[in-house]
């Protein structure tokens, strides 16, 4: 069973609530997203490191029943 946009964002919130996150269904099927993550806690985080609190967030459901998500995410701007 695919994902709606509004659980995933509510995941993300859920592990970092000051994140501003907008989701995008790319394909119209619930399986492929895109997010834009921006979050005070990834400041001084590689990016890699960004997307892995962000995987967290989604709690395994990754290559599982969320195919696909591409990710952008960054710190606030000062």
């Amino acid at each position: 069973m695919p994902m709606q946009a509004a659980d995933i964002e509510r995941m993300i919130k859920d592990a970092l609530p000051d994140a501003e996150v907008t989701i995008k269904d790319l394909a119209g099927d619930g399986d492929h997203y895109s997010a834009t993550v921006v979050s005070e806690s990834f400041r001084g985080k590689s990016r890699v490191q960004q997307h892995q609190m962000v995987y967290s967030a989604l709690q395994g459901r990754m290559g599982g029943v969320l195919h696909a998500l591409a990710l952008q995410t960054s710190a606030p701007n000062s």
